[in-house]
């Protein structure tokens, strides 16, 4: 192994996130390194124009203030496909048209549902703000997307109410825009699932095609000279972006973001090495699993990436 000094971080006043980042490489702090490490990777894969490249996270940072730095990387085109959960349609819809408000993680819950608030970690989110808007502003949506159609696939839908959306600082707006698809698998487990239910009660011969949705996905992978993924927490996002690449002989590049542990045996906290062992990750990919809070480490990682690329 090459002998490496570890070398104290100097900060000053005039220091950039990309020259912090840089520091963090040299300094062997832990996680840090990691972060430094997944950093160049994401620049190395965004800037391999014959890489497909993946984003997955769960719908939990959508209602932070995070949201916007996922939007920054599909405005600015830096992933290809995206691969998320129902509550990822939620929330970026709902706080496109009403606003979610701060607050803690040892509120009372109880008082919380008197007053018709939800807790979502230190983030409130009322009533009017969720539920209410979702069935107010949808319906009429799918009513008007709908129309004469008796099949549709989750990445077609998804595309046809961010076409009707008129905010940039939505992702469903910058996806549709940008023709890059969102894949939702799980895509009734949320509001915008339940409202297309609704109005399937009244349409019964309206069918959600899920085999398109996998057909398109087969086709993105099998055409894809080399493939990679940033992958924030865990879950069906995840595995859904991992089981494809399989068939194609394994993600060429992997950084995984994540607060989970890998004890447990669960999909979230397992590491890049484990996806190996499937074949989801080539042996020789570019690779580093990354502990910590996205709302921490996703907002520097975009920063530094703008940054260099600029």
């Amino acid at each position: 192994m090459k002998e490496r000094a570890v070398r104290d971080i100097k900060v000053d006043g005039n220091m950039s996130v990309d020259q912090l980042v840089r520091a963090m490489s040299e300094s062997g702090g832990f996680t840090a390194q990691k972060l430094a490490d997944a950093i160049d990777i994401v620049e190395r894969m965004v800037k391999d124009e014959k890489c497909l490249t993946f984003l997955s996270f769960p719908a939990c940072i959508m209602a932070t203030g995070t949201r916007g730095v996922i939007v920054e990387l599909v405005k600015r085109k830096l992933v290809d496909v995206i691969i998320t959960t129902c509550g990822t349609l939620d929330h970026d819809l709902a706080r496109s048209w009403k606003d979610y408000y701060h607050g803690d993680f040892l509120m009372d819950d109880a008082e919380l549902r008197e007053h018709g608030m939800n807790r979502l970690g230190n983030v409130v989110v009322p009533d009017e703000s969720y539920g209410l808007v979702l069935e107010e502003r949808l319906i009429p949506m799918f009513e008007e997307i709908l129309e004469g159609r008796t099949s549709i696939s989750t990445r077609e839908i998804i595309d046809e109410v961010g076409a009707r959306l008129d905010n940039e600082d939505s992702l469903l707006y910058w996806a549709h825009k940008n023709q890059i698809p969102i894949f939702v698998p799980g895509i009734t487990d949320g509001s915008f699932g339940s409202q297309m239910w609704m109005y399937w009660q009244s349409h019964r011969d309206l069918k959600i095609d899920l085999f398109a949705d996998e057909q398109e996905l087969s086709s993105l992978v099998f055409h894809a000279d080399s493939s990679g993924a940033l992958i924030i927490g865990g879950g069906i996002s995840k595995h859904h972006v991992i089981w494809w690449n399989q068939f194609r002989g394994g993600l060429d590049y992997a950084v995984y973001m994540t607060t989970a542990a890998e004890y447990d045996g669960s999909l979230s906290g397992a590491q890049v090495r484990e996806a190996v062992s499937w074949g989801k990750v080539r042996e020789d990919a570019w690779q580093v699993n990354v502990e910590g809070d996205a709302t921490i480490t996703l907002p520097i990682m975009v920063a530094a990436i703008v940054e260099r690329l600029k």
